[in-house]
């Protein structure tokens, strides 16, 4: 049993090539697999070597990838806007003197947005393709995280599918049961019926009552869905048990289950049987409620 879920977090952080980084990864429901990186300029079109690599190792949802990156310290440097530091004195030595105005400081000027700018030294290639091996090793490690993590959360929903399968197990035998208790209450009734029918003065045809006994039979007949709802929880403890994802396989199966629960209670005709198909419904609508989160 290889179960997982869709929801997760991996974290990890690294150091090499003059920059400090972290890597967080998470993700969420999705009914494909949706990946977002999002990267600092400095690596623009590394995402799509990520992205490719990301498909390798999940197969569903929708996977938030975010990398803080940081040059070291030492490496780092700051950029003047020279022109504008320039016009900016320029129009301070115009209002130089004027009263309650007081004069102008290089510090204060600096701070103005745009004049001075925390640059990075641009990478060579050689530089960016060792940083960029050393980033995707590192958020080999994140994404390994969120796997287990998904892996972790995926066996404890095994837990609870199986037991809501087992449940619905529980409930089509007892359907089964309560439906030959239902004949017998209906061939008792039909007698019944039968008795009054002779003594009426024109009695119905023998052959239009037999296809109309026949028709009854056929539409109350309720053996055929039961059936199919025991080949249904077969095949959903056969996915439980894959390997494989099968989130989307067991959603598509929770409509066949609904289906056949659904015409179980129209054809039902007794109370007892209509109350143990609700509650088959009921597990159904809990069961894919929990699968909608499975890869």
């Amino acid at each position: 049993m290889s179960l997982k879920s869709m929801t997760g977090f991996g974290r990890t952080n690294g150091t090499g090539h003059d920059f400090d980084w972290v890597w967080e990864v998470k993700s969420v429901n999705n009914k494909s697999l949706d990946i977002r990186v999002r990267l600092p300029a400095l690596l623009d079109g590394f995402d799509i070597t990520l992205k490719k690599w990301l498909s390798t190792q999940i197969s569903r949802g929708t996977i938030f990838v975010n990398l803080t990156i940081n040059r070291n310290a030492t490496d780092a440097g700051f950029i003047v806007n020279e022109a504008k530091l320039q016009a900016l004195i320029d129009i301070a030595q115009q209002y130089d003197g004027t009263a309650s105005i007081l004069p102008a400081t290089l510090d204060g000027l600096l701070r103005i947005k745009g004049v001075i700018d925390e640059g990075e030294k641009g990478l060579n290639d050689k530089h960016r393709s060792e940083l960029e091996t050393s980033l995707k090793d590192s958020l080999a490690d994140a994404v390994s995280a969120l796997v287990s993590n998904r892996a972790q959360e995926g066996a404890r929903m095994h837990e609870v599918l199986c037991k809501q399968i087992i449940e619905i197990e529980e409930l089509v035998n007892a359907a089964r049961i309560q439906s030959k208790d239902r004949v017998i209450v209906m061939q008792k009734r039909f007698t019944q019926q039968l008795e009054k029918l002779q003594s009426v003065s024109k009695p119905i045809d023998d052959e239009k009552l037999a296809q109309e006994i026949a028709l009854l039979a056929v539409k109350a007949d309720v053996m055929e869905e039961l059936d199919r709802l025991d080949s249904h929880i077969v095949e959903a403890k056969t996915l439980l048990d894959s390997s494989e994802p099968i989130g989307r396989r067991l959603d598509f199966l929770c409509q066949e289950f609904n289906r056949e629960a659904n015409t179980l209670c129209a054809k039902s005709g007794d109370t007892k049987l209509t109350k143990i198909g609700l509650d088959i419904k009921t597990l159904i609508d809990q069961f894919r409620e929990q699968i909608q989160n499975i890869e």
